[in-house]
This record gives structure tokens, C-alpha cells and sequence, in this order.
């Protein structure tokens, strides 16, 4: 655990590093703001395009293969995705490097399957926790260094990124050892490892079913709301990048101590199912609050109060990896990190008008909070569903049990 946690924290510093600088970089090939946006927006959706095809079949694959190969393809990609990205001197070479980039970029989902195979089932939760942990705070750690080596220079970061992601190579090539024995693996079925069969597959695992909606809806409202975050602070409160990076920063921390602290221990009260729960109705009422912030000190405090709502997708992973056969943990969590992607390309294009739609209103109309009302209302949605799902569940449980008569004496 120990060492595919310093894998996933490398990882995410490599590509947090980017974050701050790519749509600058993208600027850079344009004079024209509106063709920048679009331009931006292009190079975004081709990575999660190119992931959304590509990681269920790196997931089959490390069915197939073990983690470790599979892990170290996607530092590779990881790596020339950065460099090509800082020799780029075009535009349509941006977006052929974001192309092979995600096609070979599955490191979330692997990592994930790596976890399940070394960690008993009642104990994926608390890891998956602790891997978003990493992920949170490689997340903190990578924007800060991105934003401090883009003011020196524009291609600085991609470097940067691009040797984080070698080092990730060689540690993995000398330490990290495989988590998949050969008893284990299995034949890699190409019908089954594209995305819409992968998808459908998902769904059809006993224990999952409506689960598969309940995380797309979720994925599907965070996305819009990194979307319309900066648009929406930048609008309501005249936040700059010092106000939004920090505020960006706070909600990192968070998650990375939620995570990695606090659930192993709401997991000795709650059952998954009952955090799920929980975690939805926080996030359900944390974006409608968001949505009705009046000032920016607003924001950091629903920030406080919705701890819980960063436990649910660490609990709906371990769910999910519950589920599956141990033969084919890459494929689910491929197919999970597949529907992830998809919603990461529908969440722009689905916030951006929302947010556009209220641009006009004064900035203390209480519609302006628009996008964030879209996510509340896709968070009780999720809920529902999963309500429904897991009281489905206990009941199918209950007529499974066998009824006693009582003993009858003559």
C-alpha cells in the first residue's frame, strides 16, 4: 500500500502541475479570448475523449498482464504526454498529444484494482480513502508548483511534469511490485473491454446495478462545478487566482483529510451503503449552499460543513470493487474510470451554458448560483437512486433467509 501510494501521489503532483498553466498555454497560439476558450475546451475534451475509450481496455489489460506493466505504459504516456505538450508549436499538436496522452493514461483505475488485490473487502474502503488521500494532495501540492514555475516559464511545468512522471517510471521499474498473481489473471476479451459493453457490463454486476447512474450523476455534477468554479467566484464575488487558488487549495485539504483520516473511523459507525447516503445528502445541501453564498467567506464555510460529502466516492469505489470477481478488478474500475471520463467531457459542455444563461443578472440575483442549483439537484437525484438500490438490496437479502417454523410438540 505504501508503495502505490507514493505512485498515485506522484502521479497526481505531475498533473496538477499543468492545471494552472495549460489554458495559457493554449492562449498563446491565439489573440482572439472566445478562441481560446474554444480552443481550451477542444484540448480538455480530446484527453477525456481518448481516456474514456482507452482505460477499459488498459484495465482488461492488466487483468491480463498484471498492474505493474500497465502502470508503467501509463508513465510513459504520462511523460511524452508532458514533454511533446511543452515542444507543441501548434495547435492540432496539442490536441494529437492530449489524444495519446489519455488513450495510454488509465494510472486511476489500475492504481484502484492494484488496491483491491492486496486489501480484504471490508477493508477497501478505508484504502480507497487513503488513495484519495494522495490524489487530493498531490492536487495541492502540483497547482502551487505549477503556478510558482509558470511565472518563470510557460513550458516550465510540463517539464517538471514530465520528469515527476519518469521518476514514477523508474520507481516503478525498481520498487513497486506486482499486486496480481498469475492464478489470477485472465483472457483479455476485446468485445468486452470497449467502453459501451464495459458499461453495460458494469451494470449488470450483481450489487451494482442503479449504482453505475448513482456515479454518474455524482462525477457529472463535480465536473460542472469545476467548470463554472472560477467563472462563478470570479462573477459573484470578484475573485482573482489568489482568492480562487486558495479556495481551491482549501477544498484539497479537505478532501485529503477526510480521506485519509476521518473515514477509517465513520466506517466503524456507518455501513457503506448508510455513508453513501450520508455523503449524498451533504453534497445535495453543500452545492445548494454554494449556489446561495452571498459572500466569499460563505464559500469556505460550506466547504466546512460538507466534510462528509468527500466520502462518498471512496465508498461507492469499494461497493463497486466488492462486487466484481477478483479476475476482473481492471475492468470494472476501467469501466468506472470510463464513466468518469465521459461525464468529464459532458460537464463543460453542460455547465458552461448554465453559467452563460445567468451572466446578465446582477451579481447578488440569487439565480446567478444557477449552476451549483444543477448540481444540488443532480446530488438528490443520486441520492434517490441510491436509496432506492440499497433498500432493494436488504429486501432481496431478508427473502433469501430462511424462515424457521416453530417446533411443534404433539
Amino acid at each position: 500500500m505504501r508503495f502505490i501510494m507514493i505512485t498515485v501521489l506522484i502521479d497526481m503532483m505531475a498533473i496538477g502541475l499543468i492545471v494552472p498553466v495549460l489554458p495559457l498555454l493554449v492562449g498563446s497560439f491565439t489573440t482572439d479570448p472566445v478562441q481560446a476558450a474554444l480552443w481550451y475546451g477542444t484540448v480538455a475534451f480530446a484527453f477525456s475523449l481518448a481516456n474514456f475509450f482507452g482505460a477499459p481496455i488498459l484495465g482488461a489489460l492488466s487483468d491480463r498482464y498484471g498492474r505493474r506493466p500497465v502502470l508503467l505504459l501509463g508513465f510513459c504516456g504520462l511523460a511524452l504526454n508532458f514533454f511533446a505538450t511543452a515542444l507543441a508549436t501548434q495547435l492540432w499538436m496539442l490536441i494529437a498529444v492530449r489524444l495519446v496522452g489519455g488513450a495510454m493514461q488509465a494510472n486511476a483505475a489500475v492504481a484502484n484494482a492494484y488496491v483491491a488485490d492486496i486489501t480484504a473487502p471490508q477493508d477497501r474502503a478505508k484504502r480507497f480513502g487513503m488513495l484519495g488521500a494522495m490524489f487530493g494532495l498531490g492536487f495541492i501540492i502540483g497547482p502551487v508548483m505549477g503556478g510558482l514555475l509558470g511565472g518563470i516559464n510557460l513550458h516550465l511545468p510540463f517539464f517538471a511534469a514530465g520528469v515527476l512522471a519518469l521518476l514514477n517510471l523508474t520507481y516503478g521499474l525498481f520498487v513497486l511490485p506486482e499486486s496480481l498473481p498469475l492464478a489470477k489473471r485472465r483472457t483479455v476479451t476485446w468485445g468486452a473491454a470497449n467502453p459501451i459493453t464495459s458499461l453495460k457490463q458494469l451494470g449488470a454486476t450483481r450489487g451494482i446495478g442503479s449504482l453505475v447512474l448513482v456515479i454518474a450523476l455524482s462525477n457529472l455534477a463535480q465536473f460542472v462545478m469545476y467548470t463554472n468554479w472560477v467563472l462563478y467566484t470570479g462573477y459573484r464575488f470578484g475573485w482573482g487566482p489568489t482568492q480562487n487558488g486558495w479556495s481551491m487549495f482549501t477544498v484539497g485539504v479537505a478532501a485529503a483529510l477526510v480521506q485519509g483520516f476521518l473515514l477509517s473511523r465513520l466506517l466503524k459507525r456507518f455501513s457503506l451503503p448508510r455513508l453513501v447516503i450520508v455523503g449524498l445528502v451533504s453534497s445535495t445541501l453543500g452545492y445548494l449552499f454554494w449556489g446561495l453564498s452571498t459572500e466569499g467567506w460563505m464559500m469556505y464555510a460550506v466547504i466546512a460543513c460538507n466534510l462528509l460529502g468527500f466520502t462518498v466516492t471512496a465508498s461507492l469505489q469499494s461497493i463497486v470493487s466488492n462486487a466484481a470477481d477478483a479476475r476482473s478488478q481492471g475492468q470494472t474500475m476501467g469501466a468506472v474510470a470510463a464513466l468518469t471520463s465521459l461525464m468529464a467531457v459532458l460537464g463543460p459542455v453542460i455547465g458552461s451554458p448554465l453559467m452563460a444563461a445567468v451572466s446578465h443578472l446582477p451579481r447578488t440575483d440569487w439565480r446567478v448560483g444557477m449552476p451549483f442549483f444543477f448540481c444540488s439537484a443532480l446530488q438528490l437525484l443520486s441520492m434517490l437512486v441510491a436509496s432506492r438500490h440499497f433498500s432493494r438490496q436488504r429486501q432481496g437479502q431478508n427473502a433469501q433467509e430462511p424462515i424457521h417454523s416453530p417446533r411443534v410438540t404433539e
